[in-house]
């Protein structure tokens, strides 16, 4: 893929830790001007502009996509990684909860893919890549909430699919299974067994392991570059095999 985002402005929301950072890092190393909104832009990858942004506003978003497409002399590949996590069954959130995930992992595409448009429709080659989740498509214990929302970006992404193809803009979505990122560490390290948890997240995956942040990122790159460009409404499991394989139990 080296050289493939040569000329191209990306801009990657969530872009200063796990897999928005290797998402960076890997359309640095293949030619692209990337910027990173995020709470934390003094933690964005080397090479890239970060930008503070807080993707649950829609004055924020709008000022930080304005700087970047300023900075960058335009975008051509929008990036939609930012999201938090949330957990329980469907009693254990308030409304509140439910109204502040939605806004961030949902809310956020739209604010942030409305504000790129204007820019993404004069490129030749854009592209907007949604990250979704294996919880979008399997039934995951204590998870109510957060399935949602990313059900949600599965959903919209095949929308805006429809919507943008014929102006030249193609959409499509990653879908990771559980991936070893900082805030799956985070809530391993809070657990009362945390290797048991680990060991028990990775063998829940058929090829016995988490995903890794740099696997999910090839996958984004894939769907973004303009290699690929009868490539549109996708959504790209990232899983090791964990939405569609049945297997048998080890031993057996």
């Amino acid at each position: 893929m080296s050289g493939d985002f040569n000329g191209l402005a990306a801009v990657v929301t969530g872009g200063a830790s796990g897999i928005g950072a290797a998402t960076v890092r890997r359309l640095l190393e293949s030619g692209a001007r990337v910027a990173v909104l995020d709470l934390r832009p003094e933690n964005a990858p080397e090479g890239s502009l970060g930008i503070s942004c807080d993707v649950g506003d829609t004055g924020s978003v709008r000022t930080a996509v304005a700087e970047a497409a300023r900075t960058l002399g335009g975008i051509d590949v929008v990036v939609n990684n930012a999201g938090i996590g949330a957990q329980g069954n469907v009693a254990a959130n308030d409304d509140d909860e439910w109204d502040r995930v939605l806004n961030v992992n949902v809310k956020s595409v739209a604010r942030v893919s409305r504000e790129a448009l204007p820019h993404l429709r004069k490129s030749a080659n854009a592209a907007i890549v949604n990250t979704a989740s294996i919880a979008a498509a399997a039934g995951l214990p204590e998870r109510v909430l957060y399935s949602a929302s990313k059900g949600a970006i599965r959903a919209m992404t095949l929308a805006m699919a429809a919507d943008h193809i014929r102006e030249g803009i193609r959409v499509n979505c990653v879908s990771p299974g559980t991936a070893n990122t900082p805030w799956i560490g985070g809530l391993l390290s809070k657990s009362a067994d945390p290797e048991a948890e680990r060991a028990a997240l990775n063998a829940r995956q058929p090829h016995g392991r988490m995903v890794e942040p740099e696997e999910v990122a090839e996958a984004i790159c894939f769907l973004a570059s303009p290699r690929n460009k009868s490539t549109a409404g996708v959504c790209l499991a990232v899983d090791g095999g964990m939405e569609g394989l049945r297997l048998r139990p080890v031993g057996e």
